[in-house]
């Protein structure tokens, strides 16, 4: 598993272009809601996109509630007006790019939520992966490399394993932004991932003990630094 690391155009300016394209399409076909949308590979040939920018988009929109994607049967148009819907879209196509606090603050909130949810619903699958990402992560830092991404494959397998697709869909979409501000800014320098190693296996081991109040602790011992960093520069 690897986390695709999107530059603000890609993921900004292709992002909007595959909306207005969507949009136009609906348009054009003159699509009710409830109607279905054509396959990934037909959109991505007919918009001339990357299949993974059409099902980031995708999702995005479904987390916004204007798509809806059912397993083995497709994407369709939720069930809202046209009327609605096109003022939708013309908002999300006008959303100014969050600052790199907005992105901190709200994934705080965000996995705060998550680690209890993923402590009560995980499974050893889950447990599985966010065990290899710790290791990978731990191996990263060892050998003295970045691991930015190596870290955020953790917090995304816990975000999966809250069994929360509202929540796991959201952490999909800010996760591209926020690597590429750590990476601006030089968040994660070696002594906070060194401290990162042993914060990630305590996180690790409350979720695997099924401690919801522990792992929420840990997790918030885990993001102090960085919110000291954003809210005291």
């Amino acid at each position: 598993m690897k986390v695709e690391i999107l530059t603000k155009s890609e993921n900004g300016d292709v992002q909007k272009g595959i909306i207005s394209s969507i949009r136009d399409y609906i348009d054009y076909k003159n699509l009710e809601p409830g109607d279905k949308l054509p396959s990934e590979r037909m959109l991505s040939e007919k918009f001339g996109v990357s299949r993974s920018n059409l099902r980031e988009t995708i999702q995005k929109l479904e987390f916004f509630g204007i798509l809806n994607s059912r397993p083995q049967s497709g994407t369709f148009i939720a069930n809202i007006g046209r009327v609605a819907m096109s003022g939708m879209l013309d908002d999300i196509l006008r959303l100014e790019d969050p600052d790199f606090k907005s992105l901190v603050e709200t994934r705080i909130l965000l996995e705060l939520k998550t680690v209890r949810l993923a402590s009560t619903r995980r499974t050893d699958e889950d447990l599985q992966k966010m065990e290899e990402a710790l290791d990978a992560y731990r191996a990263k830092v060892l050998n003295g490399e970045d691991a930015v991404e190596e870290d955020l494959l953790f917090h995304l397998a816990i975000a999966k394993a809250s069994k929360n697709a509202t929540m796991n869909t959201f952490m999909l979409i800010i996760t591209p932004e926020i690597i590429t501000n750590f990476e601006k800014y030089h968040v994660c320098d070696s002594s906070l991932s060194m401290k990162g190693i042993q914060e990630h296996q305590a996180i690790f081991e409350a979720i695997k003990d099924k401690d919801p109040k522990r792992a929420k602790e840990k997790m918030k011992e885990h993001f102090s630094v960085l919110y000291q960093y954003c809210y005291n520069t």
